[in-house]
């Protein structure tokens, strides 16, 4: 049957989640979307709708592992710490349910699904979509990105599993 993977791409507006199965080399879509939270609501509120619907996700599709995009540090320090705090509740709902968990860089996810480590949000779209023989993109942005981390996960983590046995 494969592996079922889920991707995750944390913000506070917008956490990103995919679902993939690896099955020898091939992935495919599940299912994805997008948990928006509005910005006038109190962050407690915002963290914790993120929280439930990483849960939910989860019970519904029963993945066993996890890729979570990793923060990334750029010039807007409110920014990057409202995707922190977005993040560690994505994280705290994989570990309630105990998934292996792995973190890529955008530089990594990007690097395995388009083959440049600087590849733009559209081109990344346009390989998922090749990659997952979708017949359209994934939308919003953030669906496409969160596909991407698994995507990224699927494609390494026979690598990761030689790392930790120490080969």
């Amino acid at each position: 049957m494969g592996v079922t993977i889920l991707g995750i791409d944390p913000g506070l507006a917008n956490t990103g989640w995919g679902v993939v199965v690896r099955d020898g080399s091939r992935c495919r879509a599940v299912a994805y979307g997008c948990i928006s939270t509005k910005p006038g609501e109190q962050l407690a509120r915002r963290l914790s709708t993120i929280h439930d619907e990483i849960r939910s996700v989860i019970e519904r599709y029963a993945p066993s592992e996890c890729a979570v995009e990793s923060v990334f540090f750029g010039t807007n320090a409110k920014s990057a710490f409202a995707t922190g705090q977005a993040r560690g509740v994505a994280l705290l709902a994989t570990a309630d349910s105990a998934l292996e968990l792995a973190e890529y860089s955008p530089v990594q996810i990007k690097s395995v699904v388009v083959g440049s480590g600087t590849a733009e949000k559209h081109q990344v779209a346009f390989m998922v979509r090749t990659i997952l023989a979708l017949d359209h993109e994934p939308r919003p942005d953030h669906a496409a990105d969160a596909l991407a981390a698994a995507i990224t996960h699927a494609h390494l983590r026979d690598r990761r599993a030689l790392e930790r046995a120490g080969a």
